[in-house]
């Protein structure tokens, strides 16, 4: 979601005459684009915007705008105390504040600047904008999308929000009090807007929720995502179609006949369990329970042939005993899952969990308990890979990575071809030669000056 925003923003700027620098300390204007779901994340912000005290002093004329879920949507004044040298606080996926203030400016003239004004993030690729129109949706989403010259036919994969906030507070989850209540985009504006960024190039769109099987259901007689990913599915010239992230209390049997109907929607569904005991389920507020679980991931490997599941698992969760974290550990060995997101608990001011229960869970636990995790589901992913080995799969090329071009399976594994042809944007078979966790090799069956083989060497996805 925070990639999304910063095109945006970046494409709001470029419609202003910016363009893009990435030295912060040159720019004109500097957007600072946060995330606080972990402490390590709002602690790199502070550390981020401690860096451009000095720079600020130096060239006072450099605009500051803060952005994302620092600020939040309940006001930022104790953030403008601490940090004076901000110009500007943005609410997640609005460049309306930045915007505002820039155009007030009179004594730059934009129109006349194009080449001289220039803005960087000191988080993301800037060069990635996407320029938006007049927003006809929440929180300054546009529909009339318009990529930099630089970037059309170039950006194969693109996100596209469909529902911004979100209104079920897990006890853990602090993204309810900074990105605001549930708010799911009108249908039409999320299929211009996919049109829009097909006609520029891109192949593949991932549709954005915090809990994106639950769009459609904040609007009156609304669709809801089955309906909203078979109205997108017939444009022309899209070839893949993915969506995240889901909870497992509004994934439907429509929604996963809609996967294994579709053929551009590709078999990989994201399903996070975030641990493996009733106990502790109950107490982040999941609604479900384990057994719940092990049903869900039965029926989507009934409906949908060959799909891959990630998953999500926070562990040292307030409270967590070693005998609760055994089940977890036991559920992801039972159900063993293509890909498990792994987070240590990390307390988030103003939740549930933050005010009402005790972080008890030692570092070095937490630590633990996440590493004996991450080695059983490296051994997992591996199995699965195997698997691939001597296979043909079809692979949608994205980007070329330390020489080598870099795509994704429609089951979502990353796959590396050598090859000195301009693969970007192409979809082919590649025959698997190596497979690792977190990644695999391959080669064109029939390349135009014959098979390169490939060296075997571990790359992390």
């Amino acid at each position: 979601m925070n990639v999304a925003d910063s095109r945006r923003v970046a494409a709001a700027l470029e419609e202003q005459g910016y363009t893009p620098t990435r030295i912060a300390e040159e720019a004109d204007v500097v957007v600072l684009n946060t995330c606080v779901v972990r402490q390590s994340a709002e602690d790199k912000a502070y550390g981020r915007l401690n860096s451009l005290k000095s720079v600020k002093r130096k060239r006072p004329e450099m605009v500051i705008n803060l952005m994302g879920c620092l600020v939040g949507v309940k006001g930022h004044e104790k953030l403008k105390e601490r940090f004076p040298m901000v110009d500007v606080f943005s609410p997640p996926s609005d460049p309306g504040p930045l915007i505002a203030h820039l155009t007030q400016d009179e004594s730059k003239d934009h129109e006349d600047a194009a080449t001289s004004l220039r803005f960087a993030f000191m988080d993301g690729d800037a060069s990635a904008a996407l320029s938006a129109s007049a927003s006809t949706s929440p929180a300054g989403i546009g529909v009339s999308l318009t990529l930099p010259e630089e970037e059309r036919g170039k950006l194969v994969s693109a996100f596209v929000p469909v529902v911004l906030g979100c209104s079920h507070a897990c006890t853990f989850c602090i993204i309810p009090y900074q990105r605001g209540v549930e708010r799911s985009r009108p249908a039409e504006d999320i299929i211009a807007e996919a049109r829009s960024l097909v006609s520029q190039g891109v192949k593949e769109i991932t549709l954005l929720g915090q809990i994106v099987d639950r769009y459609g259901k904040d609007i009156p007689n609304g669709p809801n995502l089955a309906q909203l990913i078979r109205a997108v599915h017939p444009i022309e010239g899209l070839e893949r179609i993915r969506f995240l992230t889901s909870h497992p209390n509004w994934m439907t049997a429509e929604l996963l006949d809609t996967v294994a109907e579709l053929p551009k929607v590709m078999p990989h569904i994201e399903a996070p369990v975030q641990a493996g005991d009733d106990e502790v389920l109950a107490h982040m507020k999941r609604e479900y329970t384990a057994d719940d679980y092990r049903h869900l991931v039965a029926e989507i490997r009934e409906r949908i042939p060959g799909v891959a599941i990630a998953t999500d698992v926070i562990v040292g969760f307030p409270g967590e005993s070693e005998a609760q974290f055994q089940h977890t550990y036991d559920l992801l060995a039972e159900l063993k899952m293509d890909v498990a997101h792994l987070a240590r608990y990390s307390a988030r001011p103003g939740t549930v969990a933050a005010r009402r229960m005790a972080n008890n869970v030692p570092d070095e636990e937490k630590w633990r308990r996440f590493r004996l995790l991450e080695e059983l589901q490296e051994s997992i992913t591996g199995e699965i890979n195997s698997r691939y080995l001597g296979e043909s799969v079809e692979v949608l090329f994205e980007e070329k990575v330390r020489g080598r071009w870099r795509g994704r399976t429609p089951t979502n594994k990353i796959v590396f071809v050598e090859s000195d042809e301009d693969l970007r944007g192409k979809t082919l078979p590649v025959m698997i030669t190596w497979a690792g966790p977190w990644s695999m090799q391959g080669m064109l069956p029939r390349p135009a000056r014959g098979a390169i083989p490939l060296s075997v060497v571990a790359t992390p996805g």
